[in-house]
C-alpha cells in the first residue's frame, strides 16, 4: 500500500474547502516559488466565495527560509510526481475542483484537467506541454540556468537576482523585482524543464496532457504580455491545442504590461480577476 503524500497543511484545507460546502479552487504553483504565493489569491477568492486549497510539490519546504536551508528536497522531482500529488490532493474533495495554475502549475492544472478531475482550469502563462513547439529565444535564454548544465537535471537549481529579474520580474521596477526575489524565489528541480525540453521528441514525454476530453471542462490560458519565460507564441501554442476540445470552450486573455511574476507582483489582483471573470462565464462563479 503506497503512503500519502498529502500534508498536514494540504489534509486541513480540503477539510475545510469539504466543511464550507463551497466551489474549490485548488492552486498549484510552479518552479522557484512555494504555495504560500497563492496566499493573497486564497483570500481573494474566499473573499468572494470559493474555498481555497494550494497544493504542495512532493518535497516542498513549508516556508521561504526552511527552502533556502534545505536546497535540495526536491532534487529528481518529476512533472508527473507532481500530477500525482495533486491527484491525490483533488481525490479528497467531495466536488470537483477548479484548479488554477501558473507556470509548470498551469501545465499541471492542464493535466490535471486532462485526467477529467477538474470543473475548469485556468493556465496562467503555462510551461510547454507535448506538443507545443515554439521555441522563442527568451524562453530558451530565460531556461539556460538549467538546461545549460545537464547535470541539473538530477539536482535543484536556485536563481541568482539578475536571472530571476529576467525571467520573472523584468516587468516591474528593480525595487519591485528585489523585493520579489526576497521573498519568494526558492530552488527549484531541473528535471521538469529538462522533461519540456525533450517533450516533442519523445511520444511518451511526460509533459503530455490529453486535450480533448469530453470530461476536460472549460479551460483559460492567461498570458502576460511581457513575458519572457513562456511568451505570447508559447502561451497561444497551447491555446491552440487545447481550443481542440469540441466539449468545452477554450479562452486566452492577455494581461497587458506583465511578465512571468503576474501572480504574486502588483498586478496579481488584476490576475485574478480575469479568472474569476471566466469562472463566472463558465457557470463556476461561487
Amino acid at each position: 500500500m503506497s503512503t500519502s503524500t498529502v500534508t498536514a497543511r494540504e489534509a486541513a484545507e480540503v477539510a475545510a474547502a469539504n466543511a464550507s460546502g463551497r466551489q474549490p479552487i485548488v492552486f498549484v504553483h510552479g518552479l522557484w516559488l512555494l504555495q504560500d504565493s497563492w496566499d493573497g489569491w486564497k483570500a481573494y477568492v474566499e473573499e468572494r466565495g470559493y474555498a481555497a486549497v494550494a497544493v504542495d510539490w512532493p518535497g516542498d519546504e513549508p516556508t521561504y527560509d526552511a527552502a533556502h536551508a534545505h536546497p535540495d528536497t526536491l532534487a529528481g522531482t518529476s512533472v508527473p510526481d507532481v500530477a500525482d500529488h495533486v491527484e491525490e490532493v483533488i481525490e479528497g474533495l467531495d466536488r470537483k475542483p477548479v484548479v488554477i495554475g501558473h507556470s509548470f502549475g498551469g501545465l499541471l492544472a492542464q493535466i490535471i484537467a486532462g485526467r477529467g478531475l477538474a470543473a475548469g482550469t485556468v493556465a496562467i502563462d503555462p510551461a510547454p506541454s507535448q506538443g507545443v513547439l515554439p521555441l522563442p529565444f527568451s524562453a530558451l535564454k530565460a531556461s539556460f540556468p538549467v538546461l545549460g548544465n545537464p547535470l541539473n537535471r538530477g539536482r535543484t537549481v536556485t536563481l541568482s537576482f539578475e536571472e530571476f529579474r529576467y525571467g520573472f520580474a523584468n516587468a516591474v521596477s528593480e525595487q519591485e523585482a528585489r523585493e520579489l526575489y526576497r521573498t519568494f524565489h526558492t530552488p527549484a528541480p531541473g528535471r521538469p524543464l529538462f522533461q519540456a525540453a525533450t517533450a516533442n521528441l519523445n511520444p511518451w514525454a511526460k509533459t503530455k496532457a490529453a486535450k480533448t476530453n469530453a470530461d476536460r471542462g472549460p479551460l483559460l490560458v492567461i498570458t502576460g504580455e511581457k513575458d519572457h519565460i513562456v511568451p505570447f507564441a508559447l502561451a497561444n501554442a497551447a491555446y491552440k491545442k487545447q481550443r481542440r476540445n469540441q466539449h468545452h470552450p477554450t479562452e486566452i486573455v492577455e494581461i497587458p504590461g506583465v511578465g512571468h511574476s503576474l501572480v504574486i507582483d502588483s498586478h496579481w489582483r488584476e490576475v485574478a480577476d480575469a479568472s474569476l471573470a471566466f469562472l463566472g462565464r463558465s457557470g463556476l462563479g461561487a
